[in-house]
């Protein structure tokens, strides 16, 4: 059932995140904005409401499974664990304990997030990329009125509509990006993938078990509905803080295979993003992570919480 609740709750966290997710890749991946109300000022005027939605209908597919794989493996891990160490698996874990198990979530999830995440980011960022083509395309056009224009001998030719845009949807995203770069292209940008998600599980699991342990009322097993809320949202918030960093770094990796390619690798990602844009530039977002943080994972949290309740309920 673990693996259940978690689906569901990753659901539902996609559903209330998405837009601000949306807004914290393009501000990660494009220098042009200013902040987030100019970025979600800019994507609404061009776009409308539907640009804080690209891209979405693969994540909406794919979060039941990943998010089920991260909770069941978590709790399974952990139950491991305690019956290795204590001999019983109803035995109440240490600090410790949760904390491997929350890293082992963080691992495992990454080889079915990596390429979901790729087709997110590139759909998310394609605007900006089409944008700034056709800006170089009218950059490169010679002017007609300079001093060494010619008058024209015959009428110029109907000039062709701009092309459409690279990728249709996240399937064909995927498939384009199979064709043209391999298989280990749905897999770029894994190595910082993995870097985020390991240790911020991690952070994500100890909090919340430390948060539910302080606002357990005496006398109960668990915090109420309330309890849930708050440890959530601010596990999620923690969680956002520490995975901000490599966050960025893993949206500029999978962003860069569009166009010509400006990054050998994590490395020198990193490096040329500190040396061009300051130290700074590694917690771009940071702000808007943690303000999506907060809601989306107090949702994620009481639908998983909520279905557990339910099904131990009609199982006793």
């Amino acid at each position: 059932m673990d693996f259940v609740a978690g689906a569901i709750g990753g659901v539902c966290g996609v559903a209330v995140g998405y837009p601000l997710d949306t807004v914290k890749v393009r501000i990660q991946t494009e220098s042009r904005y200013m902040g987030i109300w100019h970025c979600v000022w800019d994507t609404y005027r061009r776009e409308r409401l539907w640009g804080f939605y690209r891209g979405l209908s693969l994540p909406v597919c794919t979060v039941s499974l990943v998010s089920s794989v991260s909770f069941g493996t978590y709790r399974h891990c952990l139950v491991y664990v305690c019956r290795f160490r204590y001999g019983s698996a109803d035995a109440k874990p240490a600090k410790t304990d949760v904390t491997l198990s929350g890293f082992a979530s963080g691992l495992v999830r990454v080889f079915l997030t990596s390429p979901t995440e790729v087709a997110k980011v590139r759909l998310q960022t394609q605007t900006q990329t089409q944008m700034q083509t056709q800006t170089q395309r009218q950059q490169r056009r010679p002017s007609a009125s300079g001093p060494s224009a010619a008058p024209p001998l015959r009428p110029a030719p109907p000039v062709s509509p701009e092309p459409g845009p690279k990728y249709r949807g996240p399937l064909h995203c995927l498939a384009t990006v199979a064709r043209e770069e391999g298989l280990l292209g749905l897999y770029r940008g894994s190595s910082a993938l993995l870097l985020r998600d390991g240790h911020s599980f991690a952070t994500y699991f100890l909090s919340y078990a430390l948060l539910c342990d302080w606002l357990t009322p005496t006398g109960h097993s668990q915090p109420g509905v309330l309890g849930v809320l708050v440890a959530g949202g601010c596990a999620g918030v923690l969680a956002w803080a520490v995975a901000t960093p490599m966050d960025v770094i893993k949206s500029r990796l999978q962003a860069d295979g569009q166009g010509q390619r400006r990054y050998r690798g994590l490395l020198h990602c990193v490096v040329t993003s500190v040396r061009e844009e300051g130290p700074r530039v590694l917690f771009k977002g940071l702000t808007l992570n943690c303000c999506r943080a907060f809601p989306v994972n107090m949702v994620v949290f009481v639908a998983y919480e909520a279905v557990l309740r339910l099904t131990r309920g009609l199982l006793t």
